[in-house]
This record gives structure tokens, C-alpha cells and sequence, in this order.
């Protein structure tokens, strides 16, 4: 018989990672020269080794406004942010980082971390546009353990710039992925931040 989401939600749990084990396993890939996932090949190595570097930046630099702050220090229920990721994924180096602050800012949600490849039927429960997108964050309620919402696999705003590029090209260009880099970087995990605040704790 099939397992429900709810099921396969609280199996998965007792599986995943902190974020800070999430980010020594990614530090000792890095140094391993590996990724993690089933493919080792020499572009997902490397760009495990960019987003050690980017994760690391970005737990030091990102700031969140008094009144960002001020809102996630009101959300008073207490869920799980459960996220789907792997260490080669350029968008997650930059949304987990800002999920893993809003966590630190408050006690009520708890964030851990999965890797996609290796919780496949979870993944296919939470498919964006019938894609394995990642990160895919699944907010779970402590008390229930259902699934409350979900978010990813990247803000609106950065998906509105990757959907008019494939629109108009028919595809991601490698070019293209060093600019939306380069914008994550101006954007400093704004967008993130604003999607998180709006779509998850003032509902």
C-alpha cells in the first residue's frame, strides 16, 4: 500500500540533518573533491566547491531589516522546515543560508535538511511543474505533522527572470547561470527573505 505524504513526512524527519551537519557534510565533499547525489562528475564537484564557499559567505554577510526581524520573532506556531537539497545546486547555496537565519531568530521553527536523491518518493510528492526542483522546503506542523505549505525552488522574483530568459532563448545557458548568480548576489537573499515572510509566516 502506498505511504501517505504525512507518513513518508514523519519517516523522513527522523532521517534529516541539521543545518549545521548539512553544512560540515557539504565542507567535507568540497574538500573530498566529491558532491553528493549518485553523480561525480567534474561540474557538479565543482560547483559543490563554489556553493561550500557561498554558503559559508553567506552565514557570515546576510542581514535581515528590524522589521524582518521583528516579524519572525512574532510567528508563534511551531512548525518544521523540512528542505530537499543536494550540494551541487547553485539555488539552494543561496536559500538555505536564509532559512537557516530565520530558524536561528526564532525557537518555534525547527529546520533540517534532506538530501533529494536519497528521499525520492518524498521528492515526487512535492514536484515544481512536475520537475525534482530543488530546494523544496516543506513546512510541517510539529504538533500534527502535516504538511502546512511549501516553497521553492527559488523566489518569485528570480523565477520571473529565469521563465522570460527561457522564453525568449528556449533554455538555460551557462552564461545565463553566472548572471542569476551575480543577481543573487545583489539581491542579497532579499527576495528569499520577502517570499519566506509573506508566503509562510503571515498566512
Amino acid at each position: 500500500m502506498d505511504k501517505t505524504t504525512k507518513q513518508l513526512v514523519q519517516e523522513s524527519l527522523s532521517n534529516a540533518m541539521t543545518y549545521a551537519d548539512y553544512r560540515t557534510l557539504v565542507a567535507q565533499l568540497a574538500k573530498e573533491g566529491k558532491s553528493s547525489g549518485p553523480e561525480q562528475t567534474e561540474d557538479v564537484i565543482n560547483f559543490t566547491q563554489l556553493n561550500h564557499k557561498r554558503m559559508k559567505r553567506w552565514d557570515k554577510t546576510l542581514k535581515f531589516s528590524s522589521g524582518s526581524v521583528d516579524t519572525i520573532s512574532a510567528f508563534d506556531k511551531s512548525v518544521i522546515w523540512l528542505v530537499l537539497t543536494e550540494s551541487w545546486c547553485g539555488d539552494a547555496a543561496i536559500a538555505l543560508p536564509v532559512m537557516n537565519k530565520i530558524a536561528e531568530l526564532n525557537p518555534n521553527i525547527r529546520f533540517r535538511v534532506l538530501l533529494r536523491d536519497g528521499n525520492s518518493e518524498l521528492m515526487d510528492r512535492f514536484l515544481t511543474k512536475g520537475t525534482k526542483s530543488i530546494p523544496k522546503l516543506i513546512v510541517v506542523d510539529q504538533g500534527t505533522k502535516s504538511v502546512v505549505a511549501e516553497w521553492g525552488s527559488r523566489s518569485k522574483n528570480a523565477t520571473d527572470l529565469v521563465e522570460a530568459y527561457k522564453k525568449e532563448h528556449g533554455g538555460l545557458t551557462p552564461g545565463f547561470k553566472q548572471d542569476l548568480q551575480m543577481w543573487y548576489n545583489k539581491d542579497r537573499g532579499q527576495s528569499i527573505l520577502e517570499d519566506l515572510l509573506t508566503g509562510l509566516l503571515l498566512k
